[in-house]
Order: C-alpha cells, then structure tokens, then sequence
C-alpha cells in the first residue's frame, strides 16, 4: 500500500465497499481532496454506498469515465492499524474483504449528520400563572445550575407530566434547544478508590499494572476459582490503561451479564461506560462507533463484534469467561474473538487479559508452552469457600415414572427452602420436552424444513426447531397416523423439570432462566436482579445462568443430567463438560454460607465426573492435553470445516465428492480431507448440509491450501461454501 496519506482533487483512490464485489472500486477524490482511511459515500449503479479509501487507484482505464467520490463522512478516518486488521482477519478466516468492512462498520447511520435531540433549560420569561407543578419544574432547573433536560429527564426529575413542561416553554418560562444527541462520554475517574483488595488479587494487579506500564503487546490468562474477585483485579488493570490516556474494551460472553457488570465499573470510576450489544439502541450504537474513533469513550463493554469498532488508542482488551463458546461466531464471518482480540493487541501494542475459572484448553496450553503469562487466583473472595461437590448415583435412586429430580436431591433442596436458602435445578435443554413421540405409530415429530426433532415449549403451546426457529401450535392428532391422543413427551426440558419442581415443593417461589423465555435483554436481566435479591426458592435453569452470575442466597446446586454433553463425536465434548459443571457447581456459596453442588449421573467413575469431583483441575487439563496431542487435534493441530449446502442433496455431494478427489493442495501441507459426509444436522432451513474435514500439522499453512483448493471450483445455482477454520462446533 502507498504511504501517501492525502489524495488531492481528482486524484484516482481505490475504494473498499462493503457490497459483495471481489476488489476495491478506483473513484476520483472530492472537492478538497480526502485522507487514506477516509469514509466516503460513492456512487455504485444508480445507488449511494459507503466505502473507505483504501489507498490510490489502480487505473488502467479511460480515466474520464471514473466517477467521483460524492462526499467525505464526517466521522474518524480509518487507522492503519485498522485496516491491517481487517486484512489479518480475512487472510486467517478465508473472508471477502467486504464482510470484513460490513464487520467494522456495523452502526446505523454513519453517513448522516449528527442527529439532533430537544433539551430544555431555564428561559427569561415567567409564566403568567404559578402552580405547584409549574414551581417545582423551575426550581429543578435553577437547582441544576442552567443544566440542560431532556423533556422525560425534566418531568421525573420534577416529578410532573411532560405537558407541564410544554406549558411553560409557551410562556417562554423554560427555553426549548436542538442539542447533538452524540456526545463524549462521562469521564471515568482510574483514581477512585477501589474495592479492598486480597493478598492474592493484589499481587496479580501488580503484575498487570506493570505489564500495562511497558505499553507492549502482552497476553495473560487470568485463571481464578469462582467467586475469587477475577473482575476486581482486571477493573484495576482497566484503570492502569484509564490513567495511562487509553482506551478499554470488556468483552462479556452473555448480555444479561451485563447490567451488574455496569454496575460495579460505574461503582469504580465513578460513570458509566458506553455498551455494545444487540440490547443497545441503534442510537446508542451510532453514538459508540463515533465517541470510540474520536477517543471520547475511554471505555467500552461489549459483545464479541465490539472487537472491531474503531478504537483510537486501545491499551486493553479483557476476554472475561474467555473458554465461552459464544465467542465463536458461527455465521457469516466465522471468527473467534478470543482468538481475534490477541491478534488486535498484538497489531497496537496492547494487552490482552483472558479471565476464566475454567480456561479453554487452547489458552491453557499456550499458558504452558510460555506464549502467554498465566496469573492464578486460587482463595474465595471474602468468607465464602468453595462449594462441596457429591454425585448422586442414578442407578440407586427409586425414581418415579417421568420424573427427573432424584429423593436424594429433593431432601437437600426441602433442607434449603427451610432455611430460607436459595437452590439452583440446573438442566442444559430448553423447552419442555426435546422429543415428541407419537405412541401409536413410533413417529417424532420433525421440523419440516430441517433434520431436527421439533422441542415442544409448552408455556407458549408450540413446537419449535431450535435450529431454524420455525414453530407450529401443538397438534392434537398425530401429522403422521392421524391418531389422536397419543402424543407423548419424552424427556426433560427446563419446563418440564419446572413442572415437576411446582408439583414436588409447592410452597416454593420457582423462577426461571432460559433466553427464550423472556422477549428482551432488559426482562432478562430485570429477572435476574430479582433473584439475587432473593425474590426466589429455587431456580430452574439452563447454561445462561453458569455465565458469571452472583446469588448471594443461592447455597444448593443440582444438576439434573451431568451426563448430557459426554456423548457424542465433538472432540471437545470432555472439555465442556468440565467447564460447565466447575462453572454452574461455583454459584454455590457465594457469601458466608457453604455451598453443596450436587451432580446426578449414572456414570459416577467417568474420568470427567472424578476430575470434577476431585477439582483436580490441572490433572485433568494435561490429561486432556495428552489425548489431544496424540490425536494431533486442537491445540495441538489445525482444522478447518467445509460445509456445502444446497437445496438438492445430490449436486451438493458431487461437488463436495469432486473436491475430495482433487486434494492435491491439501495433501502437499500434509494435510487429510475426511468426507465428504451429510452434516449431523442434515438439513437445515431446507438446505441440505455436507461437511468435509480438513485435519493438518501444527504448523501447516492451512488458510494457503485451502485457498488453492477452493479456488477452481465453480458453484452453479444455490449451491452455498462455508469456511470454517478452527471450528468449534461440528453440526
């Protein structure tokens, strides 16, 4: 790329579009010339786009026909370190540099002007009758030093109706403002006080602190056991970069986590942070992406996509329950943001945190091959110790016919409600029955447009496919015999286990945390607030509630089935398992009362349930590792998926099937091509899926071969190729 930074009048730029094209588009710059990184609104066909100059233009045709930039945004130019970024991340995930675009300006309105909102102050006139209302209005405003009001902040401040308000700007009481609606954020204080500090945390912020101070890249795995005041120690490194006059972004894996998050940042800076999450308001999210690129907000806790807003001057990135699958994204632009925040770090010179009880195997084992620095929490904060762990052996309880909660673990949750304590049932499937059979013919009632059993949700009387989300209304005759009557659930959904749990303790308050069951980010998290004040006896919940949450009544755990995700093919299946028993069992106890997690399985001698029960955390981890080495799978070898989806089964085969006989890029890395071979899920939204695995060294160039080997092939019609390197999940 040129160094120019600067292209006069005229001058042909290459422009970087967010549409669907494979190369930059040449465009002559503006009236007043534009920077290298500018955003610009240019003509494409009959349309207006957004694009960044991404360097001079290539040319090489009739340069009077190139049309000229329309205009220059008025928004922070693109950094270098930016669009380098940008680039890294389409090399490594094989993604077109226009979804990358797309990723990185993801705020409604970018090229319109500021928008305007109407705030109000104290005017010159007096109005021409005093009331009660009227008065306190008035009063608010001179008590608040000229301070402008919206029209709702006015009236609650007040205490009257907005109609009041309205009355005296008509009197010219109270003067009536257009005022930009993107403003600076509140400045966060670093030299608040903070929370007292253990010997253990203190001695990790030190080391943090010091890292911060050397303004190089570093990466530190932050390893705590629950409870022990992970965010405390990461919140003073956050300061340390605040002090230092750079900017710090808090990747949270679940939105609901957020609204306590808010709260203790707001406790210790002394104002609150600017947000990015699919809760946020488009507004809100104009204002985020602009305050970030002009360094009016120190401070930005976000969901995964928050990695590419437009920071000026990052210093920090903390990946908090960094092990999270939900890090992964796992359409479009298939990146893993724990993975893409080192590398953003590495690219500015930043430091990268990544804080977990229960560290994915990958950032443990770079902990122990040395690339990063690893700092272990190891005490409780405050009084509370860590939960006593107990399996209770299915094959001896007397379980009743469909039901789900053993005599063992009603008689612990009975001890807890007498105690006026909290219990947490814990069951990772949401619904109220995964399958519905029909027992007449033996049919399961299916998704029409995937291959997948539809899951019966009975609080909204529809069925539901948790993998398209198409739904139906509960049938009341079999769709396949016609027999009517005879549909029947079969196993437990959070639902059904709160059935069970209504019918067992009937004097209990029962509450319960799955998404689905609540409309909005903001109901969610106004349930959860409920429940840490207590406002329940037991809790029926799916993994949302292993996600960082503090109940500070909650002493009991269940876990219904802790032999659910052992199964299956998924190389990471132990792994998992691991993380979220440690996990969920760890919202025991969390105050002064001892906690008890109790783990309901048949297989009670399964290595993973003794390395649960045994918290012998690095036994199992290089246990793990060892397996993983000698399989040479992840972290110790590369993968990538392939999936070919169509809506006819068998042009999907021949192309996945041509694919494997022309594997010469692939095999000269050393590479293998497992498949081709029909997805698990099979068909998803009426596309039928195939998958192929591509399995290579350490050390391979993988992102190279792939590339050689996709690029010959040519996909007629609706037929669609994924990527996937590093995957995750194998669906």
């Amino acid at each position: 790329m040129s160094t120019q930074e600067y292209f006069d009048q005229g001058e042909l730029v290459a422009v970087l579009t967010a549409q669907p094209l494979d190369r930059t588009l040449d465009y002559k710059a503006p009236e007043g010339g534009c920077f290298l990184g500018a955003f610009v609104e240019v003509p494409l066909g009959p349309r207006k786009v957004l694009g960044v100059v991404w360097g001079p233009g290539q040319g090489g045709f009739d340069l009077s026909k190139a049309r000229s930039v329309i205009r220059v945004l008025e928004v922070a130019p693109m950094r270098e370190e930016m669009r380098v970024f940008l680039g890294k991340v389409a090399d490594y995930t094989l993604t077109p540099m226009p979804a990358m675009l797309r990723l990185a300006t993801r705020a409604p309105g970018l090229g319109d002007p500021p928008s305007m909102r109407k705030v109000y102050r104290l005017g010159n006139g007096e109005p021409d009758r005093m009331t009660d209302a009227r008065a306190r209005v008035l009063e608010v405003l001179r008590d608040y030093g000229g301070l402008a009001f919206t029209l709702k902040e006015l009236a609650e401040q007040a205490g009257v109706t907005s109609s009041v308000v309205k009355g005296l700007v008509k009197q010219g009481a109270v003067r009536e403002e257009d005022s930009p609606r993107d403003l600076p954020y509140p400045h966060l204080d670093p030299d608040l006080p903070g929370k007292a500090l253990t010997d253990d945390q203190a001695a990790a912020v030190r080391k943090l602190q010091a890292g911060m101070r050397t303004g190089d890249y570093g990466t530190t795995l932050l390893k705590g056991v629950t409870g022990s005041g992970k965010t405390e120690v990461y919140l003073e490194a956050v300061a340390e970069t605040l002090r230092m006059g750079r900017q710090a972004l808090v990747l949270l894996p679940e939105i609901a986590l957020t609204a306590e998050f808010l709260t203790r940042v707001e406790a210790r800076f002394g104002a609150r942070p600017a947000e990015w999450h699919s809760g946020a308001t488009m507004t809100e999210r104009r204002r985020v992406w602009r305050m970030v690129g002009q360094g009016d907000a120190q401070m930005v806790i976000g969901a995964r996509s928050a990695l590419f807003l437009p920071f000026r001057n990052l210093g920090l990135v903390v990946v908090d329950e960094e092990h999270d699958t939900s890090y992964k994204q796992e359409d479009g632009v298939h990146y893993s943001a724990r993975d893409m925040a080192v590398l953003r770090a590495a690219i500015c010179g930043a430091r990268v945190i990544l804080a977990s009880a229960t560290p994915s195997l990958e950032s443990w084992a770079n902990a122990e091959a040395g690339k990063y620095e690893r700092l272990d929490l190891t005490s409780r904060f405050g009084d509370a110790v860590l939960p006593e762990m107990k399996t209770i052996d299915m094959r001896a309880e007397q379980m009743q016919p469909g039901t789900w909660v053993s005599p063992s673990l009603r008689q612990a949750v009975r001890q807890r409600i007498e105690k006026g304590e909290q219990s947490l049932l814990f069951i990772n499937r949401r619904g109220y029955a995964p399958v519905t059979l029909c027992r007449a013919c033996g049919q399961q009632i299916a998704c029409d447009h995937c291959d997948a059993r539809m899951v019966e949700h009975r609080f909204l009387k529809r069925l539901m496919c948790h993998q398209c989300g198409e739904t139906k209304p509960m049938p009341e005759v079999c769709p396949s015999c016609q027999v009517e009557g005879k549909l029947a659930p079969v196993g437990p959904g959070i639902e059904r286990l709160a059935e069970e749990a209504e019918a067992t303790f009937p004097e209990a308050k029962i509450a319960m945390l799955s998404s689905d069951l609540f409309g909005s980010a903001r109901a969610l998290k106004a349930k959860i607030e409920e429940i840490a004040k207590g406002d329940a006896d037991i809790i029926i919940g799916t993994q949302l509630v292993a996600k960082g949450h503090n109940f500070p009544k909650l002493t009991l755990v269940g876990v219904i089935d802790a032999d659910l995700s052992l199964h299956g093919a998924d190389l990471r299946a132990a792994e998992r398992t691991f993380q979220l028993m440690r996990q969920v069992a760890g919202r025991a106890g969390r105050a002064d009362k001892p906690g008890q997690a109790l783990l309901q399985t048949f297989q009670p001698e399964h290595p993973v349930i003794r390395a649960i029960l045994s918290g012998d955390e690095e036994g199992f981890w290089k246990a793990e590792a060892a397996g993983r080495q000698a399989a040479g799978v992840p972290p110790y070898g590369r993968m990538a998926g392939i999936v070919l989806s169509g809506p006819d089964v068998g042009p999907v085969f021949d192309i996945g099937n041509a694919m494997a006989r022309n594997d010469a890029p692939i095999r000269q890395i050393g590479a293998q091509v497992f498949g081709p071979a029909p997805a698990p899920i099979a068909r998803i939204r009426g596309r039928h899926r195939v998958r192929l695995l591509v399995k290579a060294p350490k050390g391979a160039p993988i992102q190279d071969a792939l590339a050689r080997w996709i690029a010959p092939l040519r996909l007629k019609g609706d037929i669609r190729l994924a990527v996937d390197i590093d995957p995750q999940s194998f669906y």
